[in-house]
This record gives C-alpha cells, sequence and structure tokens, in this order.
C-alpha cells in the first residue's frame, strides 16, 4: 500500500519517477556517481541506491564510482569501485545523485565516464540550477538526496532491504544535522522511521558515523584555546598548514569539528577555515543556527543549504570580507 505522506510529495515529479524505473529495466549496466569531497548524504544515497537496485534486479550490474574520502571510507562506507576504461565503451545508465551541477560530479580517476552514458538521471534536492542530463528528479523540499531516494524506494512496492534502509538513513541524517536542522520536516521522519523499520541497529549506525578517537582530543582541545566570535555571533577557527601539520590531520577533515560551536547561546554561526596548500585555497565550512548562510556561501565559490553550507577562499585576504558578510545577517 502507498503512503499517504511520501505520495503526496510524489506528486509533481510521478512520471519522472515511473521513467526512472523505466530505465532501470531497460538498461543492464548502470553505475551510481555522486559529487566529489563526499559526504554522508552523497555516499549514503549512492550505496543505498546501488543496493536497492541489485536486490530488485539482480541480473543488473551495477557500479558505484568516485573518489574516496579520508575518514569515512573504511570506517562508515565501502572503497569505492575503479572501472576500466573500456568498460564504458558500451551502453549504460548514469544515474547521479546529490550533485547540482555536472562539472562537480566524481570519478574514480581522470576519465569523464558519465559523459559517455547513453542516458543520464539526476536526482537531486539543491536548487536546479544546472538542469543536466536526459531526466531530472529535483525536490528541493527535502532535507537530503537520500530523503527524495527514500522517498521514491519506500513508496514503489519494492523491497527496500536493511543495506539500503542503513545507508539511506546516513545519509538523511547526515544533511539534516542529526534532525536538528530547519530542512527537517514530518516527511523526513517519516521516512526515518520507515527505514528504522527495516530492522537495523541505529545504536551501530551512530557509532559507525560519530564515533571518534582519543587522539582526536587533541583537535577539540586546540580549537577550544584558538576560536575567535565576532560582534555578532560568528564563531570560528583557522586552520593552516603548519597547524594542520602539527595536529597531524589531512585538510580534508578541518571541517570535523564545526559543530562544537552548536548549541551555546549568543553564537549564531559558526565555521571552520582550512588551508589546503596542495590545491592552494582555504576551505570553509559554516554552519547555522536558524538565520540562511547559503547566499554568502555562494558569494565566495560555495553554496549548499540554509543551515549547513561551504565556501572556498582563493587567498586568506578574502577571509575577513567573508565573516563581515556573515556576521551582517545578524545585526538587528
Amino acid at each position: 500500500m502507498k503512503n499517504k505522506i511520501l505520495s503526496a510529495r510524489q506528486e509533481s515529479y510521478k512520471k519522472q519517477i515511473k521513467e526512472l524505473f523505466r530505465k532501470i529495466k531497460e538498461f543492464d549496466r548502470i553505475v551510481i556517481y555522486r559529487h566529489g569531497h563526499p559526504d554522508y548524504d552523497a555516499f549514503g544515497t549512492q550505496l543505498g541506491l546501488a543496493h536497492f537496485i541489485k536486490n530488485n534486479y539482480p541480473s543488473k550490474e551495477v557500479h558505484c564510482i568516485g573518489d574516496d574520502h579520508v575518514t569515512l571510507t573504511g570506517r562508515c562506507f565501502p572503497k569505492m569501485e575503479v572501472l576500466e576504461h573500456s568498460w564504458f565503451e558500451k551502453p549504460f545508465l548514469a544515474i547521479v545523485v546529490d550533485t547540482s551541477t555536472f562539472d562537480r560530479i566524481s570519478t574514480s580517476d581522470e576519465l569523464l565516464s558519465y559523459e559517455k552514458a547513453s542516458y543520464i538521471v539526476k536526482i537531486d534536492h539543491h536548487p536546479n540550477v544546472d538542469p543536466y542530463g536526459n531526466l531530472q528528479i529535483v525536490d528541493t523540499s527535502m532535507g537530503a538526496a537520500g530523503e527524495l531516494v527514500a522517498n521514491i524506494l519506500l513508496n514503489s512496492g519494492k523491497k527496500v532491504g536493511k543495506e539500503c534502509a542503513i545507508n539511506l538513513y546516513k545519509a538523511i541524517c547526515g544533511d539534516t544535522g542529526r534532525f536538528l536542522y530547519e530542512c527537517t520536516t514530518i516527511h523526513t521522519f517519516e521516512v526515518a522511521k520507515l527505514l528504522i523499520e527495516k530492522g537495523f541497529n541505529i545504536t551501530k549506525v551512530y557509532s559507525e558515523m560519530y564515533d571518534q578517537k582519543i587522539s582526536d582530543l587533541e583537535t577539540t582541545a586546540w580549537i577550544l584555546k584558538n576560536y575567535q566570535i565576532t560582534e555578532h555571533g560568528v564563531a570560528y577557527y583557522i586552520l593552516t598548514d603548519e597547524t594542520l601539520k602539527k595536529l597531524d590531520l589531512p585538510p580534508e577533515r578541518g571541517k570535523e569539528n564545526v559543530n562544537v560551536f552548536a548549541h551555546f547561546e549568543g553564537i549564531n554561526a559558526w565555521l571552520s577555515v582550512t588551508e589546503d596548500v596542495k590545491k592552494g585555497e582555504w576551505r570553509v565550512s559554516i554552519r547555522s543556527a536558524a538565520k540562511s548562510i547559503e547566499d554568502v556561501a555562494t558569494k565566495y565559490h560555495g553554496g549548499g543549504h540554509a543551515q549547513a553550507s561551504g565556501a572556498k577562499l582563493k587567498t586568506f585576504d578574502e577571509l575577513p570580507a567573508l565573516l563581515k558578510d556573515l556576521d551582517n545577517l545578524f545585526v538587528e
């Protein structure tokens, strides 16, 4: 039986969902892509969809490719596949999840394999500024791409197995901040409930996602000693290349402690600023308690969501302007 809450959210793209399943049936070879520098939502949505297709269409050849993550790979998600270049010479279906623009699609190497796909499907919850591909299923009201895909799969009348449910739950937890962000809705909780009913151990899932090593306390201690707060409650910490080396951290892990500032009175937004010498830029991860910081992130070569966005600074000299723009959001 169709779930009324889930069905109501599909009204505007029911035809697209029908076409998605038609294409899955049509192609024997399928590759699922997502964006580079993957987070929980990118990984979880990609792998959850792959498990679903394999379970319901066992004759299909399904692959997940893209770059690995310095900590999530191995701890929370498996290592990505690397396919021979010759594999992509025959017809295949490409499904791209959680990726707003075509240029952000990630592969395991320099091969732009998705451009060779016979048919491309985009499934995303970001604003559709780049409607790439042959078919787009985009719903910006969803808190995570995993929530959108879970809606489609749970309401399909087909089997949603435990591994599929685990990955989609991780995706939703990641992009909703464990259901704390404003993007969390009644629909989000309905989907989460239906996924949990598939029988996985929720404590184990949270342990895989959020447990840290004792050595990570040194980084947290450094941040608590060196953070700064602007006049209107924007808290931030700066990890230079020199500091990263002292803490034995790669740049990819610089943002892991950004939420240490969440839920403190007087702190309205918070961010990490991490130097990446190899790429010649500064990575910025921004969070907010209430007001949207997405427009500011977009101004500084980034974007994302209202309460969780990323940005890039070409030089450190851009930081004062970024902090001022964020600070101005909270001037009363």
